[in-house]
């Protein structure tokens, strides 16, 4: 096997806290996409490994197909997922290619509870209209760094989904790993929409992994490819692409 290949089971195994997960597509609108940013993929986004908990996936989509496993709802939008189960909806359904890419250094504590209050200030944030989402693209595209745009922000409880969302049972994250105690969601401001770049830029800046890159919109997709270059904060990097291999379901693994 090719050391730059790996199953989706081993790579769900090897993944920690950080690492980057990257799709690419071949519908109209998955090139679009990379057309219209310039890369070679089309969805970002960031591993959540905790404890003894199965790996999680953070990222924002426009589907619903699977439960967020922090509100126990199926919502558009920001989500966080059980990680193999999103890959292999994206891998799919959708039917897209997908690689990660691995942190260093290791994620500490610090790095983990601002995750965890991004999630609780992000989760259930809509994704925006395609029309909003090119506009910001190409803004992003031409963001000066060190400028953060005031707009597209609203009050809003944090956590909660907006939209259509289906109960599906499940409990919240927090109640599965009380051991960290109470989580602050902070401010209750909320981006009244965001796309899979973004919500992966200001996870990793407020885990300073990455410096602020200014306005929120400077990140796309394509930013988190190797042939990119990511602000990171020094002392963080991060590897190469491993493609991962989905077998169909019920195959051995």
């Amino acid at each position: 096997m090719d050391i730059d290949t790996v199953p989706l089971a081993a790579a769900a195994d090897r993944t920690r806290t950080g690492d980057l997960w990257l799709f690419r597509g071949r519908t109209t609108a998955d090139r679009l996409i990379q057309t219209l940013t310039n890369a070679p993929v089309n969805h970002v986004g960031v591993a959540v490994v905790l404890e003894d908990m199965p790996p999680l996936l953070w990222h924002a989509e426009m589907g619903r197909a699977l439960p967020d496993v922090w509100t126990g709802r199926r919502q558009r939008g920001v989500q966080l997922h059980d990680l193999e189960a999103a890959v292999r909806q994206w891998t799919g359904p959708y039917g897209q290619r997908a690689w990660f890419r691995q942190i260093s250094r290791e994620v500490g504590t610090e790095q983990e509870e601002a995750l965890l209050e991004t999630i609780a200030r992000l989760d259930g944030v809509s994704f925006p209209s395609a029309g909003r989402l090119t506009a910001r693209w190409a803004r992003g595209r031409w963001a000066l760094r060190g400028r953060r745009s005031s707009g597209g922000v609203v009050a809003g409880r944090p956590g909660v989904a907006s939209g259509d969302d289906d109960e599906v049972g499940g409990g919240r994250l927090l109640d599965l790993i009380p051991r960290r105690g109470r989580v602050s969601p902070g401010p209750a401001m909320r981006m009244e929409a965001a796309y899979c770049a973004e919500v992966v830029g200001l996870t990793l800046e407020a885990m300073s992994v990455l410096r602020p890159a200014g306005d929120a919109s400077w990140y796309d997709p394509g930013r988190f490819w190797s042939g990119d270059d990511l602000p990171l904060a020094p002392g963080w990097d991060y590897g190469r692409e491993i493609a991962v291999t989905v077998n169909p379901p019920g195959s051995p693994r």
